[in-house]
């Protein structure tokens, strides 16, 4: 009876209604998750600028991870959500089993990554301009931060599984639920570990990366108790649906190319605080303050695009063209009001934003320009990012790839190069707009092709 309620929900609700009850739930959760990676970083700016530095040194292989996790998620998602409407239980349930097979495959790749390798990323990114005694402090800071996170990154791999199911079944509410847990939980311990408060140990940066596991793998545990109390329709059974070849194919036809995307990211990351580390490691330093900032514009999209995937799913299934197109419309129109409020943000008070990074003179001197220019870009990005997720819906991800390649390593990082020949800090920034420009081209001309190709135009 529940499947059936649920089956009608995501085919018979009036679309904008179904977006909202779909997307809103997730956008919160991913707004206090916005709120949480900020907060790690006012916090850990307060133990000096060589730590702000070193978080966002650490954030290539941060958000690589965070890549493997949510791209597999977005296949799960995406395949259940369609068999579902299909009316095919036995193969969402099989899909399910096989997601959490490859989450946990990619968990190895990253423990591995842990405990060999986080100190030669770190050094890779340091110019040999920089002092090499502040050198030594950054790559210090850096490692002691990275191992932690990326070895007990099972938490985030099954936290964002579980969440999926419950995303890809039209349980958005939950899915926010267990994402507010994990989020609150850190933002409490953050100062408590970093400072030694309450009695713990002061422990610094290391802090920050034990309060950001913890409550990943608390989320986790609430995502699973509330999966197997609420989340009917799947039944996650290693034994009774084990994986499959197939559907692991089917998997990584869908969110290879989301990895690849996220992964591109990564290495656009990496380049550009070579570049940035050129000029002085505060350019490093404000280049990952404006990750952190702009993940409160991003993330409510992301969550945007998370409530929309399994409407499109759904309905593709179900073979729903007019419930398609209104869906992706209302989510270009969202996401587009997001950016604008995020550009006015960034435009009128960079320095109030700054500020809660107990930013210096120069770092707000370097500060100032970048997100100001940087935000033009959020102009244009709410259009693109929607026609890339829904390429992924309907199963056409590697279309987003090529995109994702185009804008972050055939424009971005090349023109960030060519700009900084210019010995001005100021005019690598205007990368970004002009990126951003080329993706939104060509996501439309994506879209368009694959709403045609599908029959769904």
């Amino acid at each position: 009876m529940e499947t059936h309620t649920q089956e009608n929900k995501m085919g018979t609700m009036p679309v904008n209604r179904l977006l909202i009850s779909m997307a809103v739930p997730i956008m919160i959760s991913m707004l206090v998750q916005a709120l949480y990676n900020v907060v790690d970083s006012i916090f850990v700016s307060r133990i000096d600028e060589f730590a702000l530095t070193a978080v966002g040194l650490a954030f290539p292989l941060q958000n690589l991870l965070i890549a493997f996790a949510v791209g597999f998620g977005v296949g799960l998602n995406a395949l259940i959500s369609r068999a579902l409407g299909e009316r095919d239980p036995q193969r969402a349930n099989r899909i399910a089993s096989t997601g959490f097979a490859l989450e946990m495959f990619s968990y190895l790749i990253f423990l591995i990554i842990g405990l060999f390798f986080a100190e030669p990323f770190a050094a890779a990114q340091i110019d040999d301009g920089i002092p090499a005694e502040d050198a030594a402090v950054i790559v210090g800071y850096t490692v002691e931060y990275l191992r932690i996170v990326l070895i007990c990154s099972f938490g985030v791999f099954l936290e964002i599984g579980f969440e999926r199911l419950l995303q890809s079944t039209g349980k958005t509410t939950w899915s926010m639920v267990t994402q507010l847990i994990g989020a609150v939980f850190n933002i409490i311990f953050d100062p408590i570990l970093i400072f030694g408060w309450l009695g713990f140990p002061a422990m610094g940066i290391a802090g920050a990366a034990v309060a950001t596991v913890a409550g990943q793998i608390l989320a986790a545990l609430c995502a699973f108790f509330i999966n197997r109390r609420v989340n009917h329709e799947l039944h996650l059974s290693f034994i009774k649906y084990p994986p499959s070849l197939r559907a692991a194919l089917d998997i990584a036809r869908i969110s290879i190319p989301s990895i690849v995307m996220s992964s591109i990211s990564s290495v656009m990351t990496f380049f550009m605080n070579r570049i940035l580390m050129g000029f002085t490691s505060t350019a490093a330093a404000v280049f990952g303050v404006y990750f952190k900032l702009q993940s409160f514009v991003f993330m409510p999209v992301f969550g945007l695009n998370n409530g929309m995937v399994p409407i499109i799913g759904y309905n593709y299934g179900a073979r729903k063209p007019e419930r398609i197109h209104k869906t992706i419309k209302l989510s270009m129109a969202y996401a587009t009001g997001i950016m604008v409020l995020g550009f006015a943000a960034f435009q009128l008070l960079p320095n109030m934003l700054l500020g809660f990074f107990d930013a210096s003179e120069a770092m707000l001197a370097i500060g100032r320009p970048a997100l100001r220019i940087i935000s033009v870009s959020f102009l244009l990005a709410g259009v693109s990012i929607i026609c890339s997720s829904a390429c992924q819906a309907f199963g056409f991800g590697m279309y987003s790839l090529y995109i994702s390649v185009a804008r972050q390593l055939v424009v971005l990082v090349p023109v960030a190069w060519l700009l900084s020949l210019s010995g001005s800090v100021d005019s690598v920034w205007w990368s970004f707009p002009i990126a951003e420009l080329v993706s939104l081209g060509g996501g439309l001309l994506m879209l368009r092709h694959v709403l045609k190709k599908t029959g769904m135009k």
